[in-house]
């Protein structure tokens, strides 16, 4: 809408319009006239009358998004009419999140709107068995949960005494060793899944915030640790070619080696006190095998995170020595 200003200063022009008419009326449909902007009101109903219709095309794309859904929980109640009962249980799994509370109403709404007995009798029938068939598939879910838990106390089955309490360090030093050969049996009978890791994580969660349990956070840590420096050290990077990389190799000493040894290798590896390797070229390395580790596992896994925190660890450990070597020369 133009201001009282413009429309004044336009008045004023001589009644022959200037080269700019053109241009003007082309802005401004229908409001010029002689060469004379007009200007006019605004009609209130006008107003309420686009407030009416942005509301409607609101409450259109509503129900056209409810009618969509309704129209995919139709084609699945279709597909599991259709089913044979040994496709059954596989599209129940591969659907599952599907069994909301809207799929039974659409599933009893359908029901009671049968023509007939016999449909509505299959209605029912077929509600009964996927009742059940999703009931068996939490059970079998929460039966996984239950075998993670075994896992993890046969882990820690080695290091923990007569009282189910889990003493740091262990009075028998022969426990850690044993601790691992359970882990690395456990690993090849296939036992060490995300379902797994995330049991870890849990009792881990929870020993933290209990608070009063150190030696069990330790040994958590430990399971982790161990977890972490295997499914690093599957993979060699040290040679390329004829050439051994001794930056990647020195990376890989540490990976393999307990945590409470990595003070002593890094002391001796690092060109800042003993060794041929610098720094630099240590958090090089490390950084590509992160990158390499993101590549190589699924976003937002248990598995990636843990492997990503022990290099990190690796790391942060490097930096510390370095600056306490660092400290001492000056």
């Amino acid at each position: 809408m133009a201001s009282p200003a413009m429309a004044s200063s336009f008045a004023a022009t001589p009644s022959t319009p200037c080269h700019h008419s053109r241009h003007l009326q082309s802005l401004f449909p229908g409001t010029w006239s002689s060469g004379i902007l007009k200007i006019r009101k605004t009609n209130p109903s006008l107003i309420e009358l686009n407030r009416r219709k942005n509301l409607v095309c609101a409450v259109n794309k509503d129900a056209e998004l409810e009618f969509k859904k309704t129209v995919e929980v139709d084609k699945l109640i279709d597909m599991l009419r259709e089913a044979n009962p040994k496709e059954l249980p596989k599209i129940v799994a591969e659907n599952i999140l599907a069994f909301n509370e809207g799929f039974w109403i659409r599933l009893a709404a359908r029901t009671e709107t049968c023509k007939s007995e016999d449909d509505k009798k299959d209605y029912e029938e077929l509600a009964e068995t996927l009742m059940n068939t999703v009931d068996c598939l939490v059970h079998k879910t929460n039966e996984k949960i239950e075998s993670a838990t075994d896992v993890l106390k046969s882990i820690l089955k080695p290091v923990v005494d007569e009282v189910e309490e889990v003493p740091w360090p262990p009075r028998d030093p022969q426990s850690l060793t044993l601790m691992e050969k359970e882990l690395i049996q456990r690993e090849q009978e296939g036992y060490l899944d995300e379902g797994f890791l995330s049991e870890v994580n849990a009792q881990l969660r929870q020993a933290k915030e209990d608070g009063d349990k150190p030696g069990l956070e330790a040994m958590l840590q430990k399971v982790l640790q161990l977890y972490a420096s295997r499914a690093l050290s599957k993979r060699s990077y040290a040679k390329k070619g004829n050439e051994t990389l001794k930056s990647e190799q020195f990376l890989e000493t540490i990976i393999r080696a307990p945590e409470n040894e990595w003070n002593k290798l890094l002391i001796d590896g690092l060109t800042i006190a003993k060794g041929d390797v610098s720094p630099e070229e240590l958090y090089t390395v490390i950084k590509k095998r992160i990158e390499r580790t993101l590549i190589r596992t699924e976003g937002g896994s248990y598995q990636q995170r843990i492997l990503i925190e022990y290099l990190k660890g690796i790391q942060s450990r490097a930096e510390e020595i370095v600056r306490v070597l660092q400290g001492n020369q000056q």
